[in-house]
């Protein structure tokens, strides 16, 4: 595939050494203070930088007839409307987090909840590095959605101070600390036991890898917004 690289930072860069060690052409890193120098056609848009890029890349998408691999967080609604109004036109592919472990872990969660909403009480612990911008992360906040899809339960950022008694709640905690490339656990506290499920990434580079097997997963793809689930499903 021929590649553009969205963002100049840690990500684009492995992104981009990654992408040509499995033979792919990557036309350049790029964001929004270069943004006309992609003059170019590609096959691949892969984006892992920051929203501000996000309107930018979606006129060149549409312009261009190119796919997209998307893996910004800290999104809002509006944006993710965006990605899906693009998803008409072009095979768009958007996860918070691209480690293979966690879509498995997310999908444990979905089945898992369920048996042990009523009697168990449900946290998410999630740690990151000092240099991530948003909080909770995205991921910790797609774990959210897993075990409360019908939003059930008041969801606690943090606690502070005199807070009382539990309630029907699900407590969402970040931590930011030196080199941690992600660590997320998702605890189910009950009667005498704890029964805790847990993902820690060693390096940048799962998520790196994902994104590579998300954009060969699109190559073949119509339109249409695509996830992890379908690309381990």
């Amino acid at each position: 595939m021929r590649i553009a690289v969205i963002g100049k930072g840690k990500m684009g860069t492995l992104i981009q050494s990654s992408a040509l060690k499995k033979g792919h052409e990557v036309v350049g890193c790029f964001d929004c203070t270069d943004q006309e120098k992609l003059n170019v056609s590609v096959d691949m848009v892969i984006d892992f930088s920051h929203r501000d890029n996000l309107d930018w890349v979606i006129s060149y998408t549409k312009k261009n007839g190119n796919a997209l691999v998307y893996g910004t967080t800290g999104l809002e609604a509006t944006d993710l409307e965006k990605l899906q109004d693009l998803s008409c036109f072009v095979p768009v592919f958007y996860a918070t987090n691209y480690s293979l472990g966690i879509a498995v872990l997310k999908q444990v969660i979905e089945k898992v909840t369920p048996l042990l909403k009523e009697d168990f009480d449900m946290e998410i612990v999630e740690k990151h590095h000092n240099q991530k911008k948003d909080a909770p992360s995205g991921t910790a906040l797609t774990l959210l959605e897993a075990m409360d899809p019908n939003h059930e339960f008041e969801h606690v950022f943090g606690r502070q101070g005199m807070v009382g008694a539990r309630q029907k709640e699900i407590g969402i905690h970040a931590v930011r600390g030196g080199t941690i490339a992600g660590e997320h656990s998702v605890l189910y506290c009950g009667q005498d036991e704890i029964l805790t499920f847990s993902h820690e990434a060693l390096s940048r580079q799962i998520f790196v890898n994902g994104a590579l097997k998300a954009a060969e997963f699109l190559e073949n793809q119509e339109p249409g917004l695509y996830s992890m689930k379908e690309l381990i499903d």
